[in-house]
């Protein structure tokens, strides 16, 4: 972690007043006064701030249920954030891992832990989320055969380079289908769909790795530690 994003955890102060801090000579990391906001430091480093050592707070770990129209940001733009809905603290300190478009519901999780936000997002570690997909076009049987078959394979998007990593797809109705992804490019499933002849016409996400959506439209919970720890360990 930064030292100035360790200062900020740790006490009241503002990035822009942590900073001022350190470049002030006010902060020693073991023992050695650091005036670089960028330093790198870890738990078990001896962090001290005018001679009294700093403990970060605890990392949170939240599960939100996302409705439609709200934006995963840490500010309004065209839509209102979905922070609307969480009544926690210093809500600027916290960030989406893996973010959904405006018109995109259900599942996002939320940290101010960015490594294990990361072990979530990265494509190298093949943490799946599945997405119940309402479609403009039904699929046939033999239509559906031959789009999962493609999914499977990867399929081409435009200004991309490379195919998309394997998918796959469980028919629920003519209209609707089980979409479960490794990866998160940009708009990626209705990107894969119009690569296909088709459309995504509503686009809700109900599970990521091991855990599943089981609170209401715009509720929220912490995770259980086995929840955490799930995406904590190599995916």
């Amino acid at each position: 972690m930064r030292l100035d994003k360790f200062v900020c955890k740790s006490t009241e102060l503002a990035k822009s007043e942590a900073i001022q801090r350190i470049n002030a000579g006010k902060v020693s990391v073991n023992d050695a006064i650091t005036t670089d906001e960028a330093t790198q430091v870890h738990g078990n480093n001896s962090v001290l701030l005018g001679g009294a050592r700093l403990k970060a707070r605890d990392f949170r770990y939240i599960l939100m249920h996302k409705s439609a129209d709200t934006i995963c940001s840490n500010i309004d733009e065209a839509y209102p954030s979905l922070f609307h809905h969480l009544d926690v603290g210093r809500v600027s300190e916290l960030h989406i891992a893996g973010r959904l478009d405006a018109d995109t519901t259900g599942l996002v999780l939320i940290t101010d832990d960015g490594r294990w936000s990361f072990n979530i997002t990265a494509p190298t570690n093949q943490c799946s989320k599945v997405y119940r997909v309402g479609l403009a076009h039904e699929l046939t049987s033999e239509i559906a055969e031959d789009v999962a078959l493609k999914f499977e394979k990867g399929v081409q998007l435009q200004g991309e380079q490379q195919l998309t990593l394997p998918a796959t797809l469980q028919v629920v109705t003519p209209k609707e289908v089980l979409l479960t992804l490794t990866e998160g490019k940009f708009h990626q499933v209705k990107r894969m769909f119009a690569a296909v002849g088709n459309r995504a016409v509503s686009l809700h996400r109900e599970q990521i790795g091991d855990i599943c959506l089981d609170v209401e439209v715009g509720q929220w919970r912490y995770l259980t530690n086995d929840e955490v720890q799930s995406f904590s360990l190599p995916l």
